[in-house]
């Protein structure tokens, strides 16, 4: 029970922590039809901001303050960047934010250096809040699984119960009968890049101590919420919300197992030998592909559903 119970756990919050970053993508997406490949990149300003914010004014006041600074960026990008190269077709914006992310990243080493940051989990969430077969379960995790579950409910009312919801929707469908009943169509698109960066940046501000600070961290976990993404379904929140959990455990449980499919399949194995390529891959622990499973997945799911499991959008 224990061997399943702690990756259970960490595998959710994990996936948890995947949502939180991939909802902002999957939103930006949905809205205006943009792959922003510089999310990963807010993402790791918001960790960065808001570990020189705790260290001024304390974690609270920076889990406010550093989701705004990456709000702020994101409108800017996309009034002086994305709505320049928007003309030009998905192609340029995808390039364009490509390099963004390059330069975020140089950026980030510029300022603070190579080295990881000491960004700590505030004393008021450091406490082990209960103990599971002799592992402590974190008080923090549970506060990370109360924000993000919180950001869902938060954007599916907004979607769906709000009139900004309602006009955020329409501008994309339809942006000539929105701006003909005299709402500011680019005005809307500015929000909601705005509103996805601003869900990146509350993701580092929450991740950024629950892992590691460094300016590897975009490049590290970007690839991944792309995968999320993709195998989800592109502009699908639900299918963003599934893929995460899933993604989160399977990396989580392949981490943990130390067999191989040589240890499954040993008569198999045994008449193949283990002399051969074959006989060689499947002796390789599971522990050592685990990092490979995410981007399999989303190879075999394009495969034979390219719009993802929710999606509604052909990728």
């Amino acid at each position: 029970m224990e061997i399943v119970l702690n990756p259970l756990l960490n595998g959710f919050v994990y996936g948890m922590l995947l949502f939180m970053l991939a909802s902002g993508l999957t939103l930006i997406f949905s809205m205006m039809g943009v792959l922003n490949f510089a999310h990963a990149g807010i993402y790791m300003i918001g960790a960065y901001v808001a570990f020189d914010m705790s260290r001024l004014i304390g974690f609270w006041a920076a889990l406010i303050v550093a989701p705004l600074v990456c709000a702020a960026i994101g409108a800017g990008i996309e009034v002086w960047g994305l709505r320049r190269t928007h003309h030009n077709g998905h192609i340029a914006e995808l390039l364009f934010t490509f390099g963004l992310f390059f330069i975020i990243e140089r950026g980030v080493q510029m300022v603070w250096g190579m080295l990881p940051v000491p960004y700590r989990v505030p004393a008021l969430l450091d406490f082990p809040l209960f103990r599971l077969y002799g592992v402590d379960f974190p008080a923090y995790r549970a506060f990370m699984l109360l924000i993000a579950g919180g950001m869902l409910l938060a954007i599916r009312l907004l979607l769906t119960r709000t009139r900004v919801g309602l006009i955020i929707q329409a501008s994309l469908t339809h942006p000539q009968m929105v701006s003909s009943l005299g709402h500011n169509v680019p005005r809307v698109f500015t929000l909601v890049f705005a509103g996805g960066c601003y869900l990146a940046g509350l993701a580092g501000v929450i991740g950024g101590n629950y892992q590691v600070t460094e300016p590897a961290m975009a490049a590290s976990l970007g690839p991944i919420v792309f995968v999320v993404v993709v195998f989800g379904g592109l502009g699908s929140l639900s299918g963003c919300f599934v893929s995460s959990i899933v993604i989160g455990m399977v990396q989580t449980f392949a981490v943990s197992i130390d067999g191989s499919l040589a240890d499954l399949l040993g008569p198999i194995v045994a008449w193949i030998g283990t002399d051969n390529l074959a006989g060689e891959i499947l002796s390789i622990p599971v522990s050592r592909v685990g990092p490979l499973l995410p981007y399999a997945m989303m190879v075999g799911i394009l495969m034979f559903r390219p719009r993802g499991l929710m999606g509604t959008r052909d990728t």
